[in-house]
């Protein structure tokens, strides 16, 4: 069983944070990407690198995943993931792309589309679908 749970965008858990995920928009579409190992679509982020913070990370992952140029970025919620009982923090971004380029040739995605909504072919589809909506109900809140 996968439980998303949500917080405040400034509060720090106990632990580290370990993933920057970051719902992106560029005219008026969603980015989303595809790793190329697999043939599902995600919403961009990864891991935060040792001596980097959660915001840098969701900066640095959201210009080598979609090869974004400029953008606005803020931060929506920290978020844990629990997993059989193994917990996972993350901090959930959301950009306005205004400017993009291609994505770096040293990046694990093979490509970026654009979409109105959330991909059917998901590749987290117990975790990210909720990501999704917590976005857009900021969106709304604003």
């Amino acid at each position: 069983m996968i439980t998303v749970n949500f917080y405040e965008p400034t509060y720090e858990p106990s632990v580290n944070f370990t993933y920057s995920v970051i719902c992106a928009r560029y005219d008026q579409k969603w980015i989303y990407v595809r790793h190329h190992k697999r043939s599902t679509y995600e919403i961009p982020g990864g891991h935060i690198e040792e001596g980097e913070t959660p915001d840098e990370a969701a900066s640095r992952e959201l210009m080598e995943e979609t090869g974004a140029l400029e953008f606005n970025i803020e931060r929506v919620a920290s978020y844990s993931v629990t997993i059989d009982g193994q917990t996972g923090w993350g901090r959930l971004y959301y950009a306005e792309v205004s400017s993009m380029g291609d994505i770096p040739d040293t990046s694990e995605i093979a490509e970026a589309i654009l979409l109105d909504t959330f991909p059917e072919q998901s590749t987290h589809p117990g975790i990210q679908p909720y990501l999704f909506r917590r976005v857009n109900d900021f969106l709304s809140e604003r």
